[in-house]
């Protein structure tokens, strides 16, 4: 009796132990664990220091939406460098200031401040909130984007979670945070902006195009320049969900190496969209990936909790943070990835769960028509584990139901369809 007592006391001392060391102040991992507040250290925008004029050149100087050059970025990596941040070497020492927006912000410093794109908007109010958290050590800009898509929502708690449980005092470099990127469609609980076009299909914009093209300029070359590595936070689409994963192109170095540090989350290589935010910005020489997590309109807090922990580990072992994290080694990335259509209209019901490993001719779902009881069955045509999937709904022939990464290296090779449907990014 006495050791089972003493077995038990020890599990019941090393749980203390593992809860204390993860659920530190400002990581949010537990379901029910009470979120972090916006500290009264933060400073107010208006309190800052504004940007020396000396440092905007003049045909910038009251226009910060203007293709930026080196010399307003005041990053330790410009646009035309390498971005292998692994690589780099940041300098040892205190802090710099981190001018953005107008605003210079001092070392060991968070504030909250507005982005006001200066492009004519005439009639919209878009001041979009941006948190700045700069550390105490010079380091590498890490920038966190969310909702860009109007209707995803779980990537605004994630950054609110880990923006405000930075302690600038403890952090190298600089970390900024947009939760709620495409404002104009998140008022109105849509995917896109007011004039029906999808914000993630116009990186890096134009000054003198449609809305949606000249609001991609704004910000593009507002924020995002001032960036070494960008993560952008998505959700599933259409009423699907997605597991939570990062989508990045393999083939570019300093991209494979910020995948690689989010740890045991599913990693999928695809270059994305063209013209999407991440794809943008790594033409643009920034290292970027997408985190997609969950489904659209919903605040998930498994799904939230997944992000958080990503990317803390993301942080940790770009040693901007010394939080103790647990973080594992990736997963095995997938190379290929394909969407299993269904071939009839009628009532969708799966019979796989998200994350699932399926093998080939393994039942996915059933689609029943609700007028003749006619069922058709849904077959994996590849071994592999399901990404994303549909949530149960009535569906039409050609509807995207799985999405299957595929893990076998003999399957033949597949070429991935262009992302006309806005299921990648």
């Amino acid at each position: 009796m006495q050791a089972k007592f003493g077995r038990l006391s020890f599990l019941v001392f090393f749980g203390a132990i593992v809860a204390s060391r993860v659920l530190m102040p400002g990581q949010v991992l537990a379901q029910d664990a009470p979120s972090p507040v916006e500290p009264p250290s933060w400073v107010p925008a208006s309190q800052l220091p504004k940007t020396p004029e000396s440092l905007i050149p003049v045909e910038l100087q009251g226009s910060a939406s203007q293709v930026l050059p080196a010399p307003w970025l005041l990053n330790d990596l410009l646009p035309g460098q390498s971005k292998d941040t692994t690589k780099a070497q940041w300098r040892d020492g205190e802090g710099q200031s981190k001018n953005i927006l107008g605003f210079s912000v001092p070392p060991n410093t968070a504030t909250r401040m507005d982005w006001v794109p200066s492009q004519s908007f005439s009639g919209l109010d878009v001041k979009t909130p941006v948190l700045v958290v700069n550390g105490a050590k010079t380091g590498p800009t890490l920038c966190l984007a969310a909702a860009v898509h109007g209707d995803e929502i779980n990537g605004i708690e994630v950054i609110r979670q880990v923006m405000f449980g930075l302690d600038p005092a403890g952090l190298t470099g600089t970390v900024i945070g947009v939760p709620i990127v495409n404002l104009m469609a998140f008022a109105r609980n849509s995917r896109y902006l007011p004039d029906r076009r999808d914000l993630n299909r116009f990186f890096p914009g134009s000054a003198n195009g449609s809305l949606a093209s000249r609001f991609a300029y704004a910000f593009f070359n507002d924020i995002i320049r001032h960036c070494d590595a960008l993560v952008d936070l998505h959700t599933g689409s259409f009423h699907r969900t997605n597991l939570t994963q990062v989508r990045a192109d393999l083939s570019v170095p300093s991209v494979s190496a910020l995948a690689h540090d989010f740890g045991k989350i599913v990693v999928l290589n695809t270059p994305g969209n063209p013209n999407s935010l991440r794809a943008a910005a790594v033409t643009a020489g920034i290292a970027a990936v997408t985190v997609e997590a969950g489904e659209p309109l919903r605040m998930q807090k498994h799904v939230v909790n997944e992000g958080v922990v990503a990317l803390l580990t993301l942080l940790k072992k770009r040693k901007m943070i010394d939080h103790s994290v647990f973080w594992f080694e990736p997963e095995p990335a997938f190379y290929q990835s394909f969407w299993v259509r269904v071939q009839s209209s009628g009532i969708l019901f799966s019979q796989v769960k998200l994350g699932a490993h399926v093998m080939r001719g393994q039942l996915l779902g059933t689609v029943t028509n609700p007028i003749t009881n006619e069922q058709a069955t849904i077959t994996s045509p590849y071994n592999g584990r399901v990404l994303g999937m549909a949530l149960d709904q009535f569906v039409l022939p050609g509807f995207a139901a799985y999405h299957i990464g595929i893990s076998n290296p003999g399957e033949p090779s597949i070429t991935m369809p262009l992302d006309t449907e806005g299921f990648e990014d």
